[in-house]
C-alpha cells in the first residue's frame, strides 16, 4: 500500500471514531447506559474539528510529500473559514482566526499562554494519518510530526503527544503481519519519546493491565477532560493497545472513558485502523459518518 493510501486508511479510522464519539455527549449516566448497551447512534454522524484538521494534514502530505508548515497553516485557516462551527475550542478559534488574517503561524503559536504555547490535544488528534504515511522511516516521522504540531502548538508536551500518536499508528502498520501483542505498542512509543509528562503517563499506561476496565484506565491516565496532551494521549494509546485488532471494540472502549470522547475515539480510531483495517469497521458506521469530501455542504452541527 502506498504511503498516501495508508494515510487515507488512518483518516477513515480517525474520522469514523471522531464522528462516533461526538454522538455521546450529554448526561454522563445516560451516555454510559447507551455505551454499555452498545446503542449505535442514528445517522448522520457529523465530523468535528478533529477530522477537518486531519483532512488538511493528509492533503498537505499528498501535495508536498511531507509537512510544509506554511501550506498546512493555510489549509487549517481555509477549512476554518468555510465552517467555523465544527467544535473548535476557544484557543483554536484564536489561532485559526489569526491564521485567517495571514498572521505568521510561528508567532501565533508561540504567543499563546504568555509565550509558553499550547499543550492541548489538538496536535495529537489529527496526526495519526501522518504516522501511517511515514511508517517506514521513524526519524522522518518524528520530524514531520513535530512540524505538523508546531503550526498551532509550540509547547513541547503537545509536540510529544503528536509524536506519540504518529509512532503508535506507524507501529500498528509495521506489525500487521506479525500481529505483535497490542500492549507492545505502549513500550514502543515510550521508547522513542524524549522526557516529558506525556511520556511518563504513557509509561504508566504500559504498566496498567489492559484487562482493567476502561473507567479505571481513564481515572488513572486521564480521559481528555483537561484537553491536554498528557491528559489525553496515554488513555487513547491504552485503548488502541487493548483492542489493536478490533476497531469497533477500540472505539467503544475509548467512548466509555467519557471526557473528550470525540478526540479519544478519533485518536484510537486512527491508530487501530492501521492494524484492524476497514474489514473490522461496522459497514454502517462508515455510511453514517459525514462524507470526507463534501462536509462543507452539510448543515452545521454546532453553533
Amino acid at each position: 500500500m502506498e504511503p498516501i493510501d495508508r494515510a487515507r486508511l488512518s483518516l477513515d479510522g480517525l474520522s469514523v471514531g471522531d464522528a462516533f464519539g461526538q454522538q455521546f455527549f450529554g448526561g454522563e449516566g445516560e451516555m454510559l447506559r447507551r455505551i454499555e448497551n452498545r446503542e449505535v447512534p442514528e445517522a448522520p454522524w457529523y465530523l468535528t474539528d478533529d477530522s477537518i484538521m486531519a483532512i488538511a494534514v493528509v492533503d498537505v502530505l499528498e501535495d508536498y510529500g511531507g509537512i510544509d508548515q506554511d501550506a498546512l497553516a493555510t489549509k487549517f485557516a481555509e477549512s476554518y473559514q468555510r465552517n467555523p462551527s465544527r467544535g473548535y475550542g476557544g484557543t483554536a478559534h484564536r489561532i485559526l482566526q489569526a491564521l485567517a488574517r495571514a498572521e505568521p503561524w510561528g508567532e501565533v503559536s508561540r504567543s499563546l499562554f504568555d509565550g509558553m504555547g499550547s499543550y492541548g490535544n489538538g496536535a495529537a488528534m489529527r496526526v495519526a494519518p501522518l504516522g501511517a504515511y511515514f511508517a517506514d522511516d521513524l526519524d522522518v516521522l518524528i520530524e514531520n510530526a513535530i512540524r505538523s504540531a508546531a503550526v498551532t502548538h509550540s509547547h513541547p508536551e503537545a509536540q510529544a503527544g503528536a509524536v506519540a500518536v504518529a509512532l503508535a499508528a506507524a507501529w500498528a502498520w509495521r506489525t500487521r503481519s506479525s500481529k505483535s501483542p497490542g500492549r507492545e505498542l505502549l513500550d514502543f512509543v515510550a521508547g522513542h519519546l524524549g522526557e516529558s509528562e506525556t511520556r511518563r503517563m504513557i509509561s504508566r499506561a504500559a504498566a496498567l493491565p489492559i484487562s482493567r476496565p476502561a473507567a479505571t484506565a481513564a481515572q488513572m491516565l486521564g480521559n481528555g477532560e483537561k484537553m491536554s496532551s498528557q491528559d489525553t494521549v496515554p488513555f487513547c494509546l491504552w485503548c488502541a493497545a487493548r483492542h489493536i485488532d478490533d476497531f469497533e471494540e477500540a472505539i467503544w472502549t475509548a467512548a466509555s472513558g467519557l471526557g473528550d470522547r470525540d478526540t479519544t475515539c478519533a485518536i484510537a480510531g486512527g491508530i487501530v485502523a492501521m492494524r484492524a483495517d476497514t474489514a473490522t469497521f461496522p459497514a454502517d458506521w462508515i455510511t453514517r459518518r459525514e462524507s470526507l469530501e463534501d462536509w462543507v455542504a452539510k448543515p452545521e452541527r454546532w453553533g
